[in-house]
């Protein structure tokens, strides 16, 4: 499948996701002529923690980021690897499927809570909606599909639907128990290993930016244009990724963290870590020599890594994680403040000093894995806290 001159190569060539054209111009994500409305028997999973601010301040960033990356992860392996629309909000994730896979769907959503409930203490709020009752809402669920790189695309929403369909879940509705203690969903792939990526230009800003109520289409399309416009000045905004990938000190950064992501049900602790050590260790030999080892090559895939990253994304609204300078994310806020005055907008922003990376990579050897990127203080968490403090 070509668009333009990138090349994508979906799991599955069949299916209306696949077939979804392929865009490779972020600016271009405000154009609504590229977003597809969902089919209406499809199906939203929706996940948040409860209580995230909280978890955040006291220092459970990496593990909020995991418990949301995680919601991405089961439904990716259940689905043995097809592709499927889903966003990753940092303390939050989001997905749709098919009607058919519906049951898929509220099994993964129940064995990451259950897994989320029972390993980290935290409670993970799910919930599958509708399209169908989106729509007779008055809302709708559009998506389109935006090459980070010629090896992945990220969905993109558009329509209100998702955002409405997260305030329902937030009020109880279509709600999703959780499975039984012990439940382990299968999450082959995810981890955190490399280190926290300090800022390059001084500040790494988390920033959401939604629609006013009522707010004209092309207004709002405009300021989002004119903050991307900003944020391609090169000498003071890129990437949170520097161009050869985060650094890797140490093979056991994040270990204990990962324990828990590969520990099978009903398997020891100590095995679990045992056999995680080893595959850590020669892991980070591996990098840390640069040795190509079968069809592992570390210097592609540290590039495959940068390029796959998802730092940005749109999803009823802008989100976005910059590593730009103090005085560049000070203009950017004073443009938002304006908009909101102007009843154009409503943004969160959010100041610290690094970013965070979880990854999933259920094949080394594959091009396409994906690397989700959030500030590594409460990034979009905190961001969202400052939205609905401006909403008053």
């Amino acid at each position: 499948m070509k668009t333009g001159e990138l090349e994508i190569h979906p799991v599955e060539a069949s299916g209306f996701y696949d077939r979804l054209p392929v865009f490779g111009r972020f600016s271009q994500l405000t154009d609504p002529s590229i977003y597809t409305p969902l089919p209406e028997d499809w199906v939203l999973g929706l996940a948040d923690i409860v209580q995230s601010t909280a978890a955040i301040e006291a220092g459970r960033y990496k593990e909020v980021n995991t418990a949301a990356a995680a919601v991405i992860a089961a439904a990716a392996n259940a689905l043995h690897g097809n592709d499927f629309p889903f966003v990753f909000g940092g303390d939050g994730a989001s997905f749709a499927l098919p009607a058919a896979k519906t049951d898929l769907a509220r099994k993964s959503l129940a064995a990451v809570a259950a897994w989320v409930r029972d390993d980290f203490g935290l409670e993970l709020r799910i919930a599958l909606v509708p399209v169908a009752a989106v729509r007779e809402a008055g809302h709708d669920v559009r998506i389109a599909r935006f090459a980070a790189s010629p090896d992945v695309a990220y969905a993109m929403f558009s329509g209100g639907g998702m955002a409405y369909a997260e305030r329902q879940m937030k009020a109880g509705a279509f709600a999703v128990p959780p499975a039984e203690r012990g439940t382990h969903p299968d999450l082959t792939g995810l981890s955190c290993r490399f280190d926290e990526i300090r800022a390059k230009h001084g500040v790494i800003l988390s920033l959401i930016v939604v629609p006013a109520m009522g707010t004209d289409a092309p207004a709002f399309n405009a300021l989002v244009g004119d903050v991307l416009a900003l944020t391609e000045r090169r000498n003071e905004a890129g990437r949170p990724i520097p161009a050869n990938g985060p650094s890797l000190h140490s093979p056991f950064n994040g270990f204990a963290l990962e324990t828990k992501t590969v520990r099978g049900e009903n398997e020891p602790r100590l095995w679990a870590a045992l056999r995680l050590g080893a595959r850590r260790l020669i892991s980070f030999a591996i990098f840390r020599l640069g040795l190509r080892v079968g069809g592992f090559d570390p210097a592609r895939y540290r590039h495959q890594l940068v390029e796959n990253t998802d730092f940005r994304k749109f999803d009823d609204g802008l989100r976005m994680t910059l590593d730009c300078t103090p005085a560049l994310a000070d203009r950017i806020e004073a443009m938002l403040a304006e908009a909101e005055r102007q009843g154009i907008a409503h943004y969160g922003l959010h100041r610290q000093d690094a970013a965070l990376m979880t990854c999933f990579v259920p094949s080394a050897t594959r091009s396409d894995h994906i690397h989700f990127v959030d500030g590594a203080m409460g990034g979009y968490a905190m961001a969202a806290r400052a939205l609905k403090g401006g909403l008053g």
